[in-house]
């Protein structure tokens, strides 16, 4: 079974929750296009200036995401 890594985008300011969230419909639409194997994304709101938008992908996808959609950080994926 392949690792998942989740890719984050980090939004800041005051529309940064609105941000996040717009930013997670873009991230949808590309797994569709681009038809990945997981379908897991989300948007997470830490404070008032402080969002982020994410979603996972297997280890083998996550070198071609990441070089088309540039996330700002990585992790690992535990469920």
């Amino acid at each position: 079974m392949e690792r998942k890594l989740k890719l984050i985008w980090d939004f800041k300011g005051p529309a940064a929750g609105k941000t996040a969230q717009h930013h997670e419909i873009h991230l949808k639409e590309y797994i569709e296009i681009q038809k990945l194997s997981l379908k897991i994304t989300g948007y997470q709101d830490f404070s008032d200036m402080h969002s982020i938008a994410y979603m996972v992908v297997t280890d083998s996808e996550m070198k071609s995401v990441r070089d088309a959609l540039k996330p700002h950080r990585g992790q690992l994926y535990e469920e």
